[in-house]
């Protein structure tokens, strides 16, 4: 009875979000006044000045989602460090099982510890799937507001999935018992709470990024906000170009509107990135 309901929790979570285990190294200086921030053609650099303004720049919380293990994010963490950016991951507490508002309540511990270990009044949040309606949670509800400047989600079910759904519906029950699955369906009443009122509450900005492929989020435009968010549809800029739910963190082309997000340009993504 304990194997099956273990295989059974895995069945939910995987379907919910596979972990990555996808490395990047980010590629060496061309030169001292540049770096290149993406392999491929055509190059990304970014200027000594640019990376001066992002050392300087709030510190970046990768927030992670379901069942995703740090090393998971350490894509886009590496991108962004090599673009200047002072970056840390938060890997979920118990990897997102758990209560989602308990997951809040720990990031705004770990929040607290990144303000006091660099002495930035405020962090910026790039949040993948869970993760992004876990730090929505604490920004909302538990003091965030005050301590966030910038937001941004890649693929999170804002509004919930049909796939967390599913997952009840084949025989796995209310989604195999894991607490975040169950919030994460369409109509559940954490989300109830979560969208009630302002999407958008506070001086924090707010961006979405999400995809037409995306496999997990179904429907696709559940990832997105109201209140004055800028949601951003990668095939809105790059028809031809393919990305999947855990692709978000792994894809070049979303990587430049999350830079440029991060450094209030306008953004229009790079469709030759890699």
């Amino acid at each position: 009875m304990l194997l099956r309901t273990i295989l059974a929790a895995t069945t939910a979570a995987t379907a919910l979000l596979g972990p990555a285990t996808a490395a990047h190294a980010a590629a060496p200086p061309t030169r001292p006044d540049t770096v290149t921030t993406t392999t491929g053609a055509p190059a990304s650099t970014v200027t000594a000045a640019e990376r001066a303004a992002a050392a300087a720049a709030d510190p970046v919380v990768v927030v992670g989602g379901l069942i995703g293990i740090s090393i998971a994010y350490e894509p886009i963490a590496a991108r962004l460090r090599a673009d200047g950016y002072r970056v840390s991951i938060y890997q979920l507490p118990n990897l997102g099982f758990g209560d989602i508002r308990e997951s809040a309540r720990a990031l705004s511990s770990y929040v607290d510890q990144v303000r006091a270990a660099t002495g930035a009044s405020r962090v910026d949040l790039v949040t993948h799937s869970e993760g992004g309606l876990v730090s929505r949670w604490y920004v909302k509800f538990l003091g965030g507001a005050d301590k966030v400047d910038q937001y941004v989600s890649l693929g999170s079910p804002q509004y919930g999935t049909y796939v967390a759904n599913i997952v009840n519906f084949v025989g796995l029950g209310s989604c195999a018992g894991i607490v975040a699955c169950q919030q994460m369906t369409i109509g559940s009443s954490f989300l109830a709470d979560l969208n009630a009122g302002d999407d958008t509450p506070g001086p924090v900005r707010w961006t979405t990024l999400r995809t037409w492929q995306d496999e997990l989020v179904r429907p696709v435009d559940n990832a997105v906000l109201a209140d004055g968010a800028t949601n951003v549809l990668v095939q809105a800029w790059c028809p031809l170009r393919v990305v999947g739910h855990l692709g978000l963190v792994l894809d070049g082309t979303t990587y430049t509107a999350v830079r440029q997000t991060l450094a209030g340009a306008a953004i229009r993504p790079n469709c030759f990135a890699v």
